[in-house]
């Protein structure tokens, strides 16, 4: 046991000696590893993917030589399980999205660039597999977006050096897929489109120095312009954008020339598309590339200032409402913008894993693992008559003394909670209780207390909650700082006697339930085992408990396509159930 504590105070230690080096506001740095060698630029595009199968997270990273695959399932330790080299390096223009388990990863550097790669990831943690690496499709693409099973790649440059604005392919055979149109087919006069956001074959395209374009993709194949914006305070090189899930306001990014603010969109109306704010965190900040996690916050990376976190609740009002700089040598946080660095920093992240965890990858110092108190997973109590404990729960409670650390409180896969202090030099534990009806049903097994912990940041205590029988209860942990004032923090924690940690699926051993993609978009694929003449009721349930989708399943088929277009992203719970039979899968929706 304390080998354990020890080893674990090292690790906490470690990471709080990192995070001094990155300022922050309202995030966490969890890890930060760079598997690739050498000085300079090394990485570019990134992408993340969740194995729901056997729960594994990982972080995916484009570098110079090749495409790396990183398990991130436990953030604090990131294990570099899978790495493909390029052909001749040249991966500075690297980019990548998933399907299904299918990575496809997309270049647009010259010599060495050998059109699309697809890779199988339904083999790690242990290797991926290369299902292909060919110019039959083309040679060059600039960036990629996967809607439905429509694979959308920008910026083509063919084997014969003709080129294309926008492809789209279909994934129908994820291995092998098929051009369906070319863009320039029927807008001619779009000569490139650098990247492009797609939601239900809806097409934002970011058209460089012609501007924002908005096509929809038709049944028939062929693209018809819905709305455009070419005249716009802080115009310059249109460069990426990202839609809320309501779909009114829509984030857009110019990348050139450098310090050009990000614009809020009302897109409600696309035959007239009005921005409604710009904002930067710094007068020369550079934003690249941006993230909608929710109506309410987008995430963006801005090279040389990192990660922003933007509430734009208030369309006509944005503001920062935190930031992780991942590039500390210059930018806003230490006012040094030095000539030719512009494009220095973080390319891009990826934040839709199930457990909220926020990958930003910076070109120079690699792979970051953090998160943050703002986007974490809500409290999830709708599987039967059980509750479980959200992985990675973070207290929102205040306190008066201005002093005072915040307090992180997360799990591990045996349910022990680690209490890190973020903000003081030292803090003390005086005690620990449980209160609530139910609280005589839980134990605590850990070291006695007080504990002390110096410096900031090191870990103070590992507690074990030990849920006797099904029920929520709540946690107020008591917390001391140096002048002996008290502050209470309180937690939701619950569990389930089989001590499992987020939510809990279920199965049963006469019955197999696969769900496909996850996390999804605009539909489901349900496949099960042949019921037979059993009666059987398939729900999705949100985080609220409530059932957004119910319907009865056919006995004489084994799959279901289920329309999920416009429901708000999030965690949710795919339930089937019959007289002899109960599954659950947890399902994420972006």
């Amino acid at each position: 046991m304390k080998k354990i504590y020890f080893l674990l105070l090292f690790v906490c230690l470690s990471i709080a000696n990192l995070s001094a080096q990155f300022a922050a506001s309202n995030f966490t740095l969890v890890s930060n590893i760079s598997p690739e060698v050498g000085a300079g630029i090394k990485y570019s595009g990134c992408w993340g993917w969740t194995d729901t199968l056997n729960d594994k997270e990982y972080a995916i990273a484009g570098s110079i030589t090749g495409t790396y695959f990183v398990d991130i399932t436990n953030p604090y330790t990131p294990t570099v399980c899978a790495f493909y080299p390029a052909v001749n390096g040249n991966g500075n223009w690297r980019e990548m999205k998933s399907y299904k388990n299918y990575l496809y990863v997309v270049n647009d550097n010259g010599a060495g660039t050998l059109g699309l790669q697809i890779f199988d990831m339904s083999t790690l943690p242990a290797t991926v597999t290369l299902v292909s690496q060919n110019m039959d499709l083309f040679r060059r693409g600039h960036a990629a977006w996967i809607d439905g099973n429509k694979l959308y790649v920008s910026g083509v440059t063919y084997s014969n050096n003709t080129t294309s604005s926008l492809d789209v392919y279909s994934l129908a055979t994820p291995t092998a897929p098929v051009l369906l149109r070319r863009l320039n087919q029927d807008y001619p006069s779009i000569t490139y489109v650098h990247d492009s956001f797609v939601r239900n074959d809806t097409v934002y395209a970011s058209a460089a120095y012609q501007g924002l374009y908005v096509y929809k993709f038709t049944a028939a194949n062929t693209f018809t312009q819905l709305g455009s914006l070419v005249t716009y305070p802080g115009s310059g090189y249109n460069h990426a954008t990202a839609l809320t899930p309501n779909g009114q306001n829509l984030v857009m990014l110019d990348e050139v020339p450098a310090s050009l603010p990000i614009k809020v969109l009302d897109v409600t109306n696309l035959s007239n598309i009005v921005v409604t704010a710009t904002a930067n965190q710094f007068p020369l900040t550079t934003p690249h590339n941006p993230f909608m996690l929710t109506d309410q916050y987008c995430l963006v990376s801005a090279y040389q200032d990192g990660t922003q976190l933007w509430d734009i609740s208030n369309p006509n009002a944005p503001f920062l409402a935190g930031y992780f700089d991942t590039y500390p040598v210059s930018g806003g946080n230490n006012n040094t913008w030095p000539g030719g660095a512009n494009y220095n920093g973080q390319w891009g992240l990826y934040p839709w894993f199930p457990s909220k965890s926020v990958f930003a990858l910076d070109r120079h110092n690699g792979i970051f693992v953090m998160n943050t108190h703002l986007y974490s997973n809500p409290e999830i109590n709708i599987i039967g008559n059980s509750v479980n404990i959200p992985d990675g729960s973070v207290s929102t409670a205040t306190t008066n003394n201005t002093d005072f650390g915040s307090v992180i409180i997360t799990a591990s896969a045996t349910n022990n909670f680690i209490v890190q202090n973020t903000g003081l030099a030292s803090l003390n534990v005086s005690s620990i209780t449980i209160t609530g009806a139910d609280a005589s049903l839980f134990s605590i097994v850990g070291p006695s207390t007080p504990f002390t912990v110096s410096p900031s940041g090191a870990q103070i205590l590992s507690v074990q909650f030990a849920p006797l029988t099904v029920g929520t209860k709540t946690a107020l942990i008591h917390l001391f700082s140096n002048d002996y004032s008290e502050s209470s923090y309180d937690f939701v924690v619950s569990g389930t006697a089989a001590l499992n940690v987020g939510i809990k699926e279920q199965n049963s051993n006469n019955f197999n339930l696969v769900v496909y993609p996850n996390p999804a978009s605009d539909h489901l694929t349900v496949k099960y085992n042949d019921i037979k003449a059993e009666d059987a009721t398939l729900k999705l349930i949100n985080s609220l408990g409530q059932v957004v989708i119910e319907e009865s399943l056919n006995k004489d088929c084994c799959s279901k396509d289920l329309n999920i277009q416009g429901l708000p992203k999030g965690i949710y719970l795919l339930q089937i159930k019959g007289k002899s039979l109960s599954e659950v899968k947890k399902v994420m929706i972006y």
